[in-house]
């Protein structure tokens, strides 16, 4: 038994979209189930996103500090950000993301892992890289607004991250989600054995 997630799409008789937003949507759709009856399903429709956990020289990870709104909370966070694009390379989103929020780059990059964070309620896909061979980005830094106007920025061992994930004192998904990945292949077969960062993701296709 062959364990992966695979393609399947139910017949839809009907579709309706309640709700537009600037970035995302809500879609409600009328789903035929296996028994041949139907139910609704209301879901969030996101154009995708990409995070970055950017790994130092000293074993580091560089996270940031930013409320979130919806859960009322100051979390600390790896860079991430919105596909803008359709089709927009994910790579080149990952290299802006930490640019704008670190003003950082890097030399090497790799596919960490790929996850729906909420499939239930929501289709967004998030490609999480690895991001080594750190340095300070040229140039003026970008302009921030909004919750990033108040946005911390740290480089945090990565044991003190586990530790914090496993207390309950860290919730953010792609942090929660890159540095346990970061360790299973560390202690598996090694950073440079991950995927290449143009590696194919089926969930939003990308032209390299």
């Amino acid at each position: 038994m062959t364990i992966e997630d695979t393609p399947e799409e139910w017949e839809i008789r009907a579709t309706t979209t309640p709700f537009r937003g600037a970035k995302t949507s809500v879609r409600t759709d009328r789903v035929v189930m296996p028994d041949g009856s139907e139910a609704t399903r209301d879901y969030q429709v996101h154009p995708g996103s990409v995070a970055v956990l950017a790994l130092d020289e000293e074993g580091r990870v560089l996270v940031v500090r930013q409320y979130r709104h919806p859960v009322r909370e100051r979390l600390w966070e790896i860079p991430a950000g919105l596909l803008d694009v359709p089709g927009e390379n994910p790579l080149h989103a990952a290299r802006r993301e930490l640019y704008e929020e670190a003003h950082v780059e890097a030399g090497d990059w790799r596919v960490l892992t790929d996850v729906y964070t909420t499939p239930g309620g929501c289709d967004e896909a998030v490609r999480i890289f690895l991001a080594r061979d750190l340095s300070e980005a040229e140039g003026e830094r970008f302009a921030v607004e909004h919750e990033e106007a108040d946005m911390e920025v740290a480089r945090v061992p990565v044991a003190e991250l586990v530790r914090g994930v496993l207390a309950g004192d860290l919730h953010n998904n792609c942090l929660v989600v890159g540095v346990l990945a970061l360790v299973a292949a560390e202690r598996g077969e090694g950073l440079d054995a991950l995927r290449p960062a143009l590696a194919p993701w089926p969930a939003r296709p990308f032209v390299a």
